[in-house]
């Protein structure tokens, strides 16, 4: 396979070897955040991911004057100060990192006198963030936004003081991460309320137990109310070491399992791992998968020729889910992926995106405000994909080639979002 604007992928015959699988861009992008807020102290990150999300981060995080210094590829170390900027005004830019805009407008706006406009591409311009802002502005915060009412791009003036909140949990756990994240440097101690239910809860508790290993505690009425002490103070755990991404380690394991005789296995994450994705390997297990998993690796592969439907609650495995589309072409039935609304204020509207290009290789779908429904094909057709600029799926219809048809990926280089290598490691345990 040679990686170009368009990558052709022709049929797989097996996917057979060992893949190690990166840092977590979730957890990355929070253990810099809470290194930041670790004030005179400093974190050495072991295994941080390297991708555009992340670099995003840790170039807003230096304009901030944040020190973050790399021993080595994957290792990085991060020193704070509490003056982390310079009166002058500055504009800086996310890209389409969900986290980072989120992450960074919260963290900023717990400052006074600043003057800061936080900007993204066109994508991001669009996607909303006026719940976040509410909040932002209900404990005190000055935020503008410059073009469109809702949306990217905003001036930050800062003078959030937190108190009690009430927080639409039904739009994306990254607002109330978010949230968390700054509200125990606060003089005042925070209550949230949340209202509706709350999605992609796996998410929050990663970020509780974040804020745990880096010293902080918060008390959690079951995701309906949560209260956070205010002069609270960070300590640096000095090392941590992130662990590896659930959500790209769902390509393989479902490479390992959508064809007879595949053998994968999946180095660097396995049964302790506190991200909510790991649930993945649960559910193909339970339609017919052949799947190992210990404390450190997984063991994927397929002893039959086609698992079972599925018919599931996805909201806890967000990105994972989308990997599940793809399995969900193994069965002879239909299956449905139900309340994945959030899927829709992604980097793109997911559940469309998905609906089109599942078409286009003949599967039969039916798509709703929140689910999306799938019959396999037939016979599967080559197709040319479009990705939308999203690094999910491209890397979902890698894996059609596994069904023994041909087809081409546009923009195969948005896998640089979240996963650089993703195409050199799947060409690696390609058998033919």
């Amino acid at each position: 396979m040679k990686e170009e604007k368009k990558l052709v992928i022709n049929p797989i015959k097996n996917l057979i070897g060992d893949v190690y699988i990166p840092g977590s861009k979730s957890i990355s992008n929070r253990a810099l955040l809470l290194s930041s807020l670790c004030y005179d102290h400093s974190t050495k990150l072991i295994n941080i991911l390297k991708c555009d999300d992340v670099n995003y981060m840790i170039s807003i995080l230096k304009k901030l004057k944040v020190n973050i210094n790399f021993n080595n590829e994957d290792i990085a170390i991060i020193n704070s100060s509490k003056k982390l900027f310079l009166k002058e005004k500055k504009i800086l830019y996310t890209g389409n990192a969900g986290t980072v805009m989120r992450f960074i407008l919260s963290y900023l706006s717990i400052y006074k006198n600043i003057n800061i406009i936080l900007t993204g591409d066109n994508r991001m311009k669009n996607r909303p963030i006026n719940h976040l802002v509410d909040i932002l502005r209900n404990g005190g915060a000055t935020i503008n936004y410059l073009e469109k009412n809702g949306f990217p791009p905003l001036q930050i003036l800062g003078g959030y003081n937190g108190g009690n909140l009430f927080i639409n949990g039904s739009i994306s756990s990254q607002f109330l991460s978010s949230i968390l994240m700054i509200s125990p440097i606060l003089k005042n101690d925070t209550n949230i309320e949340i209202i509706n239910n709350l999605v992609s809860k796996s998410y929050i508790d990663i970020t509780i137990k974040m804020m745990k290993d880096f010293g902080i505690e918060i008390v959690n009425y079951n995701y309906k109310k949560i209260y956070i002490k205010g002069n609270q103070k960070y300590i640096s755990p000095k090392i941590y070491k992130i662990e590896s991404d659930a959500s790209s380690a769902s390509y393989f394991v479902a490479g390992g399992a959508i064809k007879h005789n595949n053998n994968v296995n999946i180095i660097g994450i396995g049964k302790n791992s506190i991200q909510g994705d790991i649930k993945f390997v649960k559910i193909l297990k339970k339609i017919g998968a052949n799947i190992t998993i210990n404390k450190k690796f997984i063991n994927s592969k397929n002893n039959f020729n086609y698992l079972k439907s599925i018919d599931i609650d996805a909201n806890n495995i967000p990105d994972s889910a989308m990997t599940l589309a793809i399995v969900c072409l193994c069965s002879n039935d239909k299956s449905v992926i139900k309340n994945i609304y959030n899927w829709r204020v992604k980097e793109t509207d997911r559940i469309q995106a998905m609906a089109n290009e599942l078409r286009k290789i003949g599967a039969n779908i039916k798509e709703g405000n929140d689910y999306i429904s799938i019959t396999p094909p037939n016979k599967f057709k080559p197709a040319i994909i479009d990705t939308y600029n999203d690094h999910r799926i491209a890397m979902c219809f890698s894996l059609i080639p596994l069904f023994n048809v041909k087809i081409i990926i546009n923009n195969p280089n948005c896998v640089n979002k979240s996963f650089p290598n993703y195409f050199k490691l799947l060409n690696k345990i390609i058998v033919n």
